[in-house]
């Protein structure tokens, strides 16, 4: 027999903290609510409702909508961020949606860019809630039954 609380919220106080640690590759798509860091390889799409950060050994290749996005290793894509900055030996080549863009003088940016209007996030924010409307909708309870049928 299971038992599932609903009085256990659906959100944490804190925000969640997603890696992709050096030798490891993903490929695929993610949407998260809270932070991420590659230092690994990342092959596809991810959202995020806070920053996305690119370590020294990370490969991100595909789309990445973010608050903030800072890069440290390599991106190839697209980037639809409020900021973007471009750390030391980072290297951007993709075209960039942003509000506003940095790059550090050893850092790298071969692509386009276009200045965003509005945050990159509005439209995000309703499908996460619809998510967690979903998991609150869920049973106060759920019993497994042993027998055969």
């Amino acid at each position: 027999m299971g038992i599932l609380k609903k009085s256990v919220p659906s959100k944490s106080a804190q925000s969640a903290i997603t890696i992709i640690a050096e030798g490891n590759k993903f490929c695929g798509d993610m949407s998260i609510v809270g932070k991420m860091h590659i230092d690994g390889i990342f092959e596809g799409n991810v959202s995020s409702l806070d920053n996305i950060s690119i370590g020294k050994t990370g490969h991100v290749r595909g789309l990445i909508k973010a608050r903030a996005v800072d890069v440290c290793g390599l991106l190839e894509g697209e980037v639809i961020c409020d900021e973007l900055h471009i750390d030391s030996g980072g290297q951007v080549r993709a075209t960039v949606e942003s509000k506003q863009m940095s790059i550090h003088p050893q850092g790298c940016f071969v692509g386009e860019r276009r200045m965003k209007e509005t945050s990159a996030l509005d439209d995000q924010s309703a499908r996460v809630e619809t998510g967690l409307d979903a998991i609150d909708s869920l049973p106060t309870k759920v019993v497994l039954d042993s027998k055969p049928e």
